[in-house]
Formats: structure tokens, sequence, C-alpha cells
């Protein structure tokens, strides 16, 4: 049986898969950065009543499946997660201690899908992502 959650007036199960990139779709997330995004997301999502069902952080893209109330928007949610990562990690991998407001770690937009009742094969294709992607370039090296 699906995992409905509550609010006072609402019963819901409101699952997305999201996915943005860094700017320029540059390869810069690994090492400790992943670690503490990975961190950041979890907490962040949880400030908005969120939870990151699945989550993987590629090099050069985020996959998350993500339980949203019905009371937020997506987009707000994915702004502020987005926003508020990007602040993070200036914050803590680019030396700018306070008074720091705004850092365009990110690309602008995002894809988001509605997860319905194909979530199970959506979280199979999050959590497979990596081995997809290592096989496709191994494949183009064949070439």
């Amino acid at each position: 049986m699906r995992e409905y959650q509550s609010l006072s007036n609402t019963t819901w199960n409101c699952r997305y898969h999201v996915v943005f990139i860094p700017k320029k779709r540059k390869k810069m997330i690994f090492g400790k950065i992943r670690k503490h995004l990975g961190e950041v997301f979890h907490e962040l999502a949880r400030q908005k009543e969120c939870q990151i069902v699945e989550g993987h952080l590629m090099r050069d893209h985020v996959h998350m499946c993500i339980s949203i109330p019905p009371k937020h928007s997506v987009s707000h949610v994915v702004g502020y997660i987005k926003g508020k990562s990007a602040i993070s990690i200036a914050r803590n991998f680019m030396g700018r201690a306070k008074d720091f407001t705004g850092e365009s770690f990110w690309a602008r937009g995002y894809f988001v899908s509605t997860v319905g009742l194909d979530e199970d094969m959506v979280r199979a294709y999050i959590r497979n992502q990596e081995k997809s992607d290592e096989h496709y370039d191994q494949l183009k090296f064949g070439m």
C-alpha cells in the first residue's frame, strides 16, 4: 500500500522526480562538496516539510525523488533548495564567510516530473543512473 501522509484537512502522496545541474554542466559535484550537498539537501528539504525519498549526486547533475506537501509549490521548494545550497557551498568551499546572499552555482531551471504509480521504476532509475552513464561512456569509446 502507498505511504499516504496527512495535513489537517488533506491526505496526500505527492512525489516528484527532480533533476538540476551546475552552471555550464561543469563536473563539480565530487569529494567534499558531494558529501556536504547530501547533508544540506536533506536538511533543506526538512525545513520545507519535504522528504528526499531517493537521491543521487552525479558529477554534473543531481537526481532526486522528493515528497512535497500540496501546500508548497514544486518551484518554491526546488528554488529554495538550489538557492540555499549554493550559499552553503560558497560559505564552506569558496571562502565567503559573511554578508553573502547569492551565488550562482546551479544553472537556471530544472526538470520535474510527477512520480505517480511508477515510483518504484523512477527510484530504481535514480539509483542506477551512474551505472547507466558509465556503460554509455564505455560504448562511446568503442566507436
